[in-house]
């Protein structure tokens, strides 16, 4: 990576361009047929997946992305009754063909903002602390540092928001799948080590709790949908990546 990126000019462009890689006609079940797929359409809906989570987590989603969501609805999911992964998905293009734009600004305030706080905190050094702005943000932000990113001052949230670490993983798995093909090189492509170390120190410690925890909130409707897909591709991740 090249020095100096700023993180939420160089996320934009990329998390848009993975919104577009999972469709309806496309989903594949990644768990039972990732021998049959090629690993750069794999690595894809990898990113793909986080990407999603991001943009419906780190605000208000458009009526874009809930019709695009909404897609999911269609996913083939006949004798799949084991795979949470494909299932959450589905779920989740339903919650969207329900929902609309004003019912899921007020809930999305609700969970997140609220007046003074949000029914849930979605950040890392929240869950790991019990307060906001501790050490775990400081961690993360050296890790960032070390890969050639640097804070977009315009932005305001902190880099351990849930959002800000789902689109970090989509440009590490699209960056590596990139990098791996213009080297014409196959193999370990998507799972290399800086993959691995990220979610290992800075997704997986929290991530899955918080959620678990918005799949059961009181105030969601259709965030208990995003937070089931979000608690089954961080188990996905977990064993794909070898992490446990």
């Amino acid at each position: 990576m090249s020095e100096g990126k700023m993180l939420q000019q160089t996320r934009s462009q990329q998390i848009d361009d993975n919104l577009q890689q999972i469709s309806s006609t496309e989903v594949q079940d990644m768990t039972a047929q990732s021998d049959a797929m090629s690993v750069q359409v794999e690595q894809q809906y990898r990113a793909s997946a986080y990407s999603i989570l991001a943009a419906l987590i780190r605000g208000v989603p458009t009526q874009d992305i809930l019709e695009h969501v909404a897609e999911f609805a269609k996913v083939n999911i006949e004798n799949v009754e084991e795979d949470e992964l494909l299932l959450s998905m589905s779920a989740l293009g339903l919650a969207a063909q329900s929902s609309n734009v004003a019912a899921v600004d007020d809930e999305y305030h609700v969970l997140f903002v609220g007046l003074g706080r949000g029914e849930l905190i979605p950040y890392g050094s929240w869950y790991l602390t019990g307060f906001l702005m501790e050490q775990p943000l400081s961690i993360l932000r050296d890790d960032l540092k070390a890969l050639g990113y640097e804070r977009d001052e315009s932005v305001v949230e902190p880099e351990d928001h849930v959002a800000a670490l789902c689109e970090m993983m989509a440009l590490l798995i699209t960056e590596s799948a990139n990098s791996e093909q213009q080297e014409n090189q196959t193999g370990n492509i998507g799972k290399d080590e800086t993959q691995v170390i990220f979610f290992e120190k800075h997704i997986e410690p929290w991530m899955g709790r918080f959620f678990k925890d918005l799949s059961v909130a009181d105030s969601a409707v259709f965030y208990r949908a995003v937070g089931r897909f979000g608690t089954a591709l961080i188990n996905f991740e977990k064993l794909y990546l070898n992490v446990v």
